[in-house]
């Protein structure tokens, strides 16, 4: 009995050491993760902040510190930063492919056009909403435009709804009005100031209906484009009825920046012949708006970074904190007066954004936990 008993220990205890082994494997690779981490998390909600922050500061300087007849034309950038994101991109599934690159694009653009089309859709749309940001800019501060922009969570949320069936929690919803109630504290407050404003007829002429209907239009399109692109990332690919491996993040972006390119000159094209003066192209392209363009291609890498790295405590903390420094940057730079309506829907609007994606604090909550929490923060 002793004899059969013994391998049976031995058994046992080489188990027990293995188990140990691995848990102590898994410790250390937490350890590892909750501490250099942590700190990249920290990097990439500095690089988020600074980047929509700039990104709208540098767009309203760009077009509001020049003549009108030296502006440059939007088309142009929204062309040469679609470019350079489809350069990016490209670069970034050379490497994700191991330097099959070019095997990618045939099997995915030319052996498979009808289902590389599903991205044009998106494109479209992406390259409308990048369009009539910049008419936005050209007759909002930044502050308002930070803040009314804020309204493409509502809009994403109700295309959600409808196109995904996705549903979500009555916090959240609540997190909506008070965002909708936000936005329209700081329009209203706008208006009245509107008239008080000085005509310069040296800088471009500015509409608040105009620049509202614009970002309006833009929420719109910046929904419809960032649910259908997230139906076709999440749909199941398939194949004559066979299941097959799904497209890369970065080869639907090198799909979606062509499209961009091809639909930005195709409109570069119809609009040379409308009777206005032809202005050459990359017209009025200081060095600010060169950066406006290096700041526009990074974001989309940006944004794969956090979207694969990060989470979403990290993107409300970011818009919100984006919202302040552009608000701070205009007010010091641009001499922009911050009344107190304003900021009263300001605060609205960062609450409602961060915690439609966060949980509660604990004393309001009880320590329950939220039963449907849906995190959906576009881009």
């Amino acid at each position: 009995m002793s004899t059969t008993a013994e391998p049976k220990e031995v058994e046992v205890e080489v188990e027990v050491e293995v188990v140990e082994e691995k848990q102590n494997m898994v410790s250390a690779k937490d350890r590892e993760t909750t501490g250099p981490i942590s700190s990249f998390k920290l990097m990439l909600l500095a690089l988020m902040v600074m980047q929509n922050s700039c990104t709208v500061l540098v767009g309203r300087y760009t077009r509001s510190s020049v003549p009108k007849d030296e502006l440059f034309i939007v088309n142009h950038l929204v062309l040469v930063t679609e470019f350079a994101k489809l350069i990016l991109a490209c670069m970034l599934e050379f490497n994700a492919t191991k330097g099959g690159l070019l095997r990618s694009i045939k099997e995915n653009i030319f052996d498979r056009p009808l289902d590389a089309l599903k991205i044009a859709v998106p494109a479209l749309l992406y390259l409308v909403q990048n369009t009539l940001l910049y008419v936005a800019l050209s007759n909002l501060s930044a502050p308002l435009f930070q803040v009314t922009y804020q309204a493409k969570l509502v809009t994403t949320a109700v295309v959600s709804v409808i196109m995904l069936n996705r549903r979500y929690s009555p916090k959240q919803w609540v997190c909506l009005v008070l965002l909708s109630i936000g936005v329209a504290i700081v329009v209203l407050g706008e208006k009245k100031d509107d008239k008080k404003e000085e005509d310069n007829s040296d800088k471009p002429e500015q509409s608040l209906t105009k620049g509202l209907i614009a970002v309006s239009i833009a929420c719109f399109c910046s929904a419809l484009a960032g649910v259908y692109f997230e139906k076709v990332l999440k749909k199941a690919t398939t194949e004559n009825g066979t299941a097959r491996a799904p497209v890369s993040l970065w080869m639907r972006n090198v799909q979606l920046a062509l499209f961009s390119v091809m639909i930005a000159v195709f409109q570069g094209i119809s609009q040379g012949g409308n009777g206005e003066e032809v202005k050459p192209f990359l017209h009025g392209f200081t060095s600010w708006v060169w950066v406006l363009v290096c700041l526009q291609a990074g974001g989309g890498l940006l944004v794969a970074a956090v979207i694969k790295y990060a989470d979403n405590v990290l993107k409300g903390l970011a818009t919100g904190v984006s919202v302040v420094a552009a608000t701070a940057a205009s007010a010091a730079f641009f001499r922009v007066p911050l009344t107190g309506q304003f900021s009263a829907g300001g605060v609205c609007i960062m609450i409602a954004v961060y915690f439609f994606s966060n949980e509660l604090p604990k004393f309001l909550t009880g320590g329950k936990k939220n039963v449907e929490m849906v995190p959906m923060l576009p881009k």
